[in-house]
This record gives structure tokens, sequence and C-alpha cells, in this order.
């Protein structure tokens, strides 16, 4: 049953067109998944749904009675609210048997925020963020609309939350980076690219191999369009006149194919690795321990790395991650031990939080103020080159760093941070507000970078991804190392007692029901609306070679013809032939319309 409609919704943000008279439906038991860029207009769109913000054109219309909860990837609250007053504010059910309390203190403790009187404002950013997630969980909602929900969730958490959302029986509508997360929980993806919105009847995986498909489906498409285009062309330069309802239909034709642009394929951020030379002697970890009060954070640990590892750090939030990479840079002192950094070591440092922009600085003053140019393996790079393959665009280089959306900004200090050309990169939870693309493209170039990499991630994907050691907090500041990625580690920890399996543990307040795994079952699921037949599908194969016959035929007509302007007679039979070809030709290029028409409803079915 249909639940939410929008209905040729656009919004433009300053000059920019964010979403262009686009529609999408939503029903029950839709568990949908927004994608796109950095700055494509997507925590605008949940803004929209949620009524947080409004549309300059179009209507969102909701079913009567549905209520929708809405986590804010910010915050706003009251000087003088607790963790409990603002979690259960304005919370109401029909339940009399409703424990209000309880319910929230299990999912408050889930969340590792164990204090229900504690005051937000003497809280971090991550806490204050799982607080708000906690109070939207906790609404009876019809719909949930959550922006970035696994930001400052370590593993674990993220873990029972993917299971929380399985069982929820509601609507739910996100944005997340976190590629496993969607691939567990959605039935849907909805991409925003360009201003127009794409939907996929899939999870992540499947959303892969269909958007690959109507790319290629968009390809074909196009270069059918040229193929008729030429003989069009061919037709009007004979002077053809609309004298007819048919003609008139193939010159309107005509025009629209002169008109219509090649697919546009997606830009890719890609780079060349880009390092300075190493020496022999890189990082040497000897022998640290540190302690916060009596909460001992790390506890005699040594390690010496070597070229070319790749290093992902995890544990629950406040284990010390951060404090044991803030040892390794200097920035804070251990109480015992040492780090030794070889002299040819040049570290690149990406942190949680974005380092302050001049909002009236130019995205390219920006970047060259840490370099013009570098030399990568195949040649130099300019400054703009790299912004380019970092989707800053020329049209968006020379606009103030204020014009750029959170993730863009991220991104924009990503790419500061790769154009100091360091060989040792220290990442502090580098997924956080950088889109799905830019992550791809990043795991590229650290596939290819020539140096030591060592991350703090709460995402499993790209520490499967990036990571050949895991260097896991486990508490009492002991940190235990896992040859392999995120999953390795998993088993392993797992298997030995040492992991609980939250995926495994029942959700407090809801007796929802797991669903099968998306990942199996998205194709089995999707009802094929409309199909070719047999003969459809021959003739679809072979209409562009059918077409490339007849022009030749016609074509060599005309020459036979220039070559028998004194014969009467063989005129006479060589215009009725080709009348009777340009006939064909012209019943050809009708079924090459119908036929491409529904091969495009059959893919936008799927």
């Amino acid at each position: 049953m249909n639940v939410l409609n929008v209905e040729n919704v656009s919004k433009v943000y300053g000059d920019k067109v964010l979403l262009d008279q686009v529609c999408l439906g939503i029903n029950e038991g839709d568990k949908l998944g927004v994608i796109g860029v950095n700055g494509c207009g997507k925590s605008t769109f949940l803004k929209m749904i949620a009524g947080i913000s409004g549309v300059d054109s179009g209507n969102i219309i909701k079913r009567n009675q549905s209520s929708i909860a809405y986590l804010a990837q910010t915050m706003e609250f009251s000087m003088d609210d607790t963790v409990m007053s603002y979690v259960t504010k304005d919370k109401v059910s029909s339940n009399p048997n409703w424990n209000i309390e309880a319910e929230a203190k299990t999912i408050l403790n889930r969340l590792h925020i164990y204090d229900p009187e504690g005051r937000l404002a003497t809280m971090s950013g991550g806490e204050q963020k799982r607080v708000a997630l906690a109070r939207t969980l906790l609404a009876p909602a019809d719909i949930l609309v959550l922006d970035e929900p696994t930001n400052h969730l370590d593993s674990g958490m993220v873990r029972w939350l993917e299971e929380y959302l399985i069982k929820y029986k509601g609507i739910l509508i996100m944005v997340t980076h976190d590629r496993y997360f969607l691939d567990r929980v959605t039935n849907k993806i909805v991409e925003i690219d360009k201003g127009k919105l794409y939907t996929y009847e899939a999870n992540y995986s499947g959303f892969l191999e269909l958007k690959q498909a109507r790319m290629e489906q968009e390809a074909a498409s196009y270069r059918k369009v040229q193929s008729v285009l030429r003989t069009e062309i061919e037709w009007v330069r004979r002077g053809a006149q609309a004298r007819s309802t048919k003609q008139k239909a193939r010159l309107e034709r005509f025009q629209e194919m002169q008109t219509m642009k090649a697919p546009e394929q997606d830009k890719q951020v890609e780079m060349d690795s880009v390092a300075s030379r190493m020496g022999k002697k890189t990082l040497e970890i000897d022998h640290i321990s540190k302690s916060y009060g009596n909460k001992k954070i790390i506890s005699d640990f040594t390690y010496y790395t070597i070229r070319n590892e790749r290093i992902g750090i995890i544990g629950e939030n406040g284990c010390g991650k951060t404090t044991l990479l803030r040892i390794i840079l200097g920035l804070e002192p251990a109480d015992s031990g040492t780090v030794t950094i070889g002299e040819t070591i040049k570290i690149g440092y990406f942190s949680q939080m974005v380092e302050d922009m001049n909002p009236e600085e130019r995205v390219i003053d920006y970047v060259k103020n840490v370099a013009e140019y570098i030399r990568t393996s195949k040649g130099t790079t300019t400054a703009s080159q790299m912004c380019e393959r970092f989707l800053f665009g020329p049209e968006t280089q020379y606009n103030p760093i204020g014009k750029l959306s959170g993730g863009e900004r991220r991104r924009l200090y990503l790419l500061k941070v790769l154009m100091g050309a360091p060989n040792v990169l220290i990442l502090d939870e580098p997924t956080n507000d950088l889109d799905i693309t830019t992550l791809a493209i990043l795991e590229d170039y650290l596939d290819a970078f020539e140096g030591i990499v060592i991350t703090v991630s709460h995402d499993r994907y790209f520490l499967d991804r990036v990571v050949n050691r895991i260097f896991a907090f486990e508490g009492n500041g002991i940190i235990t190392q896992y040859e392999g990625g995120y999953t390795d580690y998993y088993e392993k920890a797992l298997a030995s007692g040492k992991l609980v399996d939250s995926m495994a543990a029942p959700v407090k307040g809801t007796d929802r029901e797991k669903k099968p795994d998306s990942r199996s079952t998205w194709k089995n699921n999707r009802e094929e609306k409309i199909k070719f037949t047999y003969k459809e599908q021959r003739e679809y194969e072979t209409i562009d070679a059918d077409i490339a016959e007849l022009e030749e035929k016609i074509a060599a007509i005309d020459v036979a013809m220039g070559e028998a302007v004194s014969d009467y007679n063989k005129l006479t039979e060589l215009s009725t032939e080709k009348e009777e070809l340009e006939q064909q030709l012209e019943e050809k290029m009708d079924r090459w319309v119908y036929l491409n028409d529904l091969a495009e409803r059959i893919e936008n079915a799927k």
C-alpha cells in the first residue's frame, strides 16, 4: 500500500539545482537507501520528506495518520536537557503498558550511553548523536528517516543497529555510506544524480548490477539513435515536407533526436599514487602505555611497522583508538615507552574534524596552498587536475569554500592531505561524511599507495577492502593483533569468545521478525512487469542491421539512377523500387522507436 508520494518536486540551493521535478512512490515495507555524491542533495531530500524543509515546487503527500521520526546529522537541545528528558520528550503511545523509560535505557545501553541523567551540554558530539539516535528509535513511528545513522557508532553498535532496522516493520528512508549496512538492511536504492532520481528495486549489491545495466542500455540506445539519425538527415536533405501526419511525426522525431545528448558516464575520483621516498626505518612503537586516571587505555604495546603495511584499528568508542593515533603523531605523550619516526617519514593526517576553512577562499586556492602541482608515477599533475579528479570540476574550483556542503568540505580536506605527498597516511574515521563514490576511489588510491596506512574506522567494508592487519582494543589496555581485514577479525574473535555477537542478540522492545538476507533474494523477489516476446527480442537484436541494409540498398539505387539518366524505363523501375525501400525503411524506423521504448520500460520496471 502506498504511504508517501513525492510528486514533481524541485529544489534549488543558490545557483545549484538539487532536484528537478522528481517523483517517487514509497510503499509499506520499503527500506530505502538514498545515495549520491556529496552535495547532490541527499540530506535536503530527507529534510523535505520529514517536513523540516519545504519544496520549491511540487508536492510531498503523506498518508493520513502516518508518523515520521527524523534523525538529523546535527541535533538541537536545551542546555538543561538530560539524556532521559531529551530521549523521552513528547513520546506517547496508545499502549498503556509501555514502559518508556525502561525501553529508553535499553536502547541507550546498546549505544553505550549509561548515565540517563547526564547533561547533553557536557557530552561529546559523538555521544550527542547517539542520544539523538536513541530518541529517534524510541518513537513509535511509521516512517524512520535517518541521516547518516552509523556515524559515531563503533562496529558493535553498527551491528546492533543493523539488526534492529532489519526487524523494523515500518518504512525506512536513510542516507548512509556504510555499504555492508545498505546491503543487509535496504530493499530499494534511490540514487540522486544531477537533479534526477533513479530508483532500483534492490539492495546495494543489486543496485551495482542494475546501474551498470542501465548505463549500458542508455549507451546502446544512444548508438541506435545515431544510426537512425544518419538516415533521417538524408531524408531531410532531400527536402522532406510534413504533408502527412506520419511525415510530420517523423520530422518531429528527427528534431528530437538531434537534441539528444550522449549519456554521461560516472566521473571517477581516481588518482595516481603520490608518496615521498621512504627509507628503511619507518615507525617504531616501543612499549608504550597510557592511562587516564584509573582507566588504562594502552598497556605495554609494541609494534614496528613495515613498508606498504595496511593497519586497521578498531574498538568500542572511548577505548583509546584516537589516543593511539595522537601518540604516534606526537600530539599527546605516552605515560611510558617511545615512538620513533624514521628520518624519511612524511606523515599525512586526516582527522575526524575538518580543519577550519576560510569560507571566502576559493577551492583551487585552498589546494594550491599545499602545492601548485605534484609528481606522480605518470608525470606531473596540476592542482586543478587533482581537484577535477576529486569531483571539483572547473565550475566548482573557483567557487568560495562557503558554498560547499559538509561532505564536500571533507572531500576537499582529504585532497589537501594527499596533495602533501605523504608516505605514511594516518586516517581517523575517514569514511565519515564521504560519499560512496569518493570512498571507492580512495580505496583504489590506497591500493596503489606506496607507503604505510594506519586507519581507525568503524566501516567494515572499508576495512575489508583496505587493511591486512587489525589492531583490536579488547579492554584494560590490551591491543590484540589479527591478520586480515574486519571479517577475518570478527570470525576469529567470535570463535575465541572475545566478542559477543550483538547481531544475534534479541532487540528489546520489539517483536519484529527478521527478513531473509536481501543479498541473496532481491533478484528472486522482483516482479517481472513487462518483457519482450521471443519475436520482439529477435527483432530488437537485428533491427539495426536491417536499417543499415535498407540504407545501403537505397544508396545503391541512387547511384544506379545517376547512371541511367537517359533510360526512362530503367529510371521508372528504380524509382518505384526506391519508394518501396523508403517505405520499408520508414516502417523499420517506427518499429525501432517502439522496440527501444519498450526496452526502456522493461529496464525501468526491473
